[in-house]
C-alpha cells in the first residue's frame, strides 16, 4: 500500500458499486476501506476489506475521505450524504433522483464546510458531460440542451420500429433482456429522463431548478404506427430531455426556462435521430460552440463506474494539496429558475387523428385548426379501416400548444378521435 493511500467508502454495492471496485483495483493510491450493504449474506463478486449494513459507520469514520454513494434514492441517501459533507468529507454520488429534488440544499452544505460534490454519474452513465460544461465549455452562452438520456425507453423505441411491434411486446422482450427493471415506470412515464435534465439544466443555465415544475410524459402511447408514419415523414421518435431558454433573445439573466421531458418526431437530418438501441446522447447548443454532441452509454456497470472513478481521482488528485478541491466544480447558483408551463410553449406537432371516413372530416379537421391559429404543414389520410374510420396523420406548422389542445378538444366534441399527440422537436 503507497504512503499517501486515500482511503473511500462505499454505500451500495449493487451493479455499480461492485463495478467501482473493480475498476479501482487499478489504481493504487485508492482504498476502499468499507462498503455498505442491505445483505451481509449475499454472495458477490468483488471483496471489500470491510462489509456493514450500517451505512453510517461510512460517513462517520474518520479515516475515510471520500463517500462514494451509489445505493440511489432519497432514504436514506439525504442523510448520509449530508451527514458525510458536516464531517468535512468529500461526496461521489450517481443519484440522480437526489440530486434533482435537493441539490441545493446539498451543494450549498458543501460550499459551507469547503469539500466537493461531484456527481458525473448521475446524468448520462459513461458519458463525460458534467465536466465539459464546468470546465472546458465554461465560456460558452447556452441556449438548449437536450438529450435521449434513458437508454431503457431508447431501446424499447428502436426495437418496435426495427420489428414493427407493440410497446407492451417490445417492453416484455426488454424485461427478459434485462433492459427494463420488472416494475419500468421509473424509465417509461419519464422520471428518470426527468431528474436528469433537471440537473442539466442547473448546470447549463446556472439556475435553481424545481423538479415539480418540469412537464414530463412518457412512452407508453406510442404506437407501431406512430414510428411507420413519423419514419415516412423522415423523423425518428426519441424521448427527449429538453432544457432551453423560451426566449432566445432575452438576456441570459432574465430568459425564462422551457424544460420539459415527452416523447418527440426528431428530424432524421438531426444527429441525435440516429442514437439508438440503449445508447445514450447529450446535445449542447450555444456560443459560440455552436452545436455539440456527446454519445456513448448511458447505463451499465463499468460505464457508469468510468464516470463515478473519474469523479473519485479528480478529488485524489487535489487532497492534500491544496485547501479548496476543484472549485471550477463547485456549485455556486443562488437564482431560480422562472419556468414556464408546458401550455405556454411553441412546437411544431405530429397528431395521428381516427376519424370516420364521410365527406367533410378532413375539411373539418383543417376549419377546427383553422379556428385555433394552427397551420397545418401536410395532412395524410393512411387508408380505411375495417369499422370505416380513416387515419388521419396532421403535422403542423410552429403552433401554441395552448391552442393545439383547444383543438384536440373540439376534434373530441365533433367525435373525431385522437390517437396520439407527439410533438417535433
Amino acid at each position: 500500500m503507497e504512503k499517501n493511500t486515500i482511503k473511500i467508502g462505499i454505500i451500495g454495492l449493487g451493479t455499480v458499486g461492485s463495478g467501482v471496485v473493480k475498476t479501482l483495483k487499478n489504481f493504487k493510491n485508492i482504498e476502499v476501506k468499507t462498503a455498505a450493504v442491505r445483505n451481509l449474506n449475499k454472495k458477490r463478486d468483488v471483496e471489500v476489506q470491510n462489509l456493514t449494513d450500517d451505512p453510517f459507520q461510512i460517513v462517520n469514520d474518520p479515516e475515510i475521505e471520500i463517500v462514494v454513494e451509489v445505493a440511489g434514492g432519497c432514504d436514506p441517501a439525504l442523510e448520509l450524504i449530508t451527514t458525510a459533507i458536516k464531517n468535512k468529507k468529500h461526496v461521489v454520488t450517481a443519484n440522480k433522483e437526489l440530486l434533482a429534488k435537493f441539490g441545493a440544499q446539498i451543494f450549498d452544505l458543501a460550499n459551507e464546510n469547503n469539500v466537493s460534490v461531484l456527481y458525473e454519474a448521475a446524468v448520462a452513465g459513461g458519458i463525460p458531460i458534467i465536466g465539459p460544461i464546468k470546465t472546458t465549455l465554461r465560456g460558452n452562452i447556452f441556449s438548449k440542451v437536450a438529450g435521449i438520456l434513458n437508454g431503457t425507453t431508447n431501446y424499447i423505441l428502436t426495437k418496435m420500429e426495427e420489428k414493427n411491434i407493440s410497446y407492451q411486446e417490445c417492453l416484455k422482450d426488454a424485461q427478459d433482456l434485462g433492459y427494463a427493471e420488472a416494475d419500468p415506470t421509473g424509465d417509461v412515464e419519464g422520471y428518470d429522463a426527468m431528474y436528469k435534465i433537471a440537473t442539466l439544466a442547473n448546470i447549463t443555465f446556472h439556475k435553481r431548478i424545481d423538479v415539480n415544475k418540469i412537464y414530463r410524459e412518457g412512452i407508453t402511447k406510442v404506437s407501431a404506427d406512430d414510428i411507420k408514419f413519423a419514419n415516412e415523414l423522415g423523423y425518428k421518435i426519441k424521448l427527449i430531455g429538453l432544457a432551453q431558454k423560451a426566449d432566445e433573445n432575452e438576456s441570459d439573466n432574465l430568459a425564462k426556462l422551457d424544460i420539459r421531458v415527452h416523447p418527440m418526431l426528431v428530424p432524421t437530418s438531426n444527429m441525435i435521430s440516429g442514437i439508438n438501441n440503449a445508447m445514450n446522447a447529450v446535445l449542447l447548443e450555444g456560443f459560440p460552440v455552436d452545436k455539440v454532441m456527446f454519445t456513448g452509454p448511458g447505463a451499465g456497470e463499468f460505464p457508469t463506474a468510468s464516470s463515478v472513478v473519474g469523479d473519485i481521482m479528480q478529488i485524489a488528485g487535489e487532497l492534500h494539496h491544496t485547501d479548496t478541491v476543484l472549485p471550477l466544480h463547485r456549485c455556486t447558483d443562488k437564482e431560480h429558475a422562472e419556468q414556464i408551463d408546458i401550455k405556454h410553449t411553441k412546437n411544431k406537432y405530429y397528431i395521428s387523428i381516427k376519424a370516420p371516413n364521410s365527406k367533410g372530416t378532413i375539411g373539418a379537421i383543417g376549419t377546427v385548426c383553422g379556428n385555433n391559429n394552427i397551420n397545418l404543414s401536410s395532412i395524410l389520410q393512411k387508408g380505411i379501416k375495417e369499422d370505416n374510420t380513416a387515419q388521419v396523420i396532421v403535422i403542423t406548422e410552429v403552433a401554441n400548444e395552448f391552442d393545439v389542445q383547444n383543438a384536440i378538444e373540439q376534434m373530441r366534441e365533433q367525435n373525431i378521435e385522437i390517437n396520439n399527440l407527439i410533438r417535433v422537436m
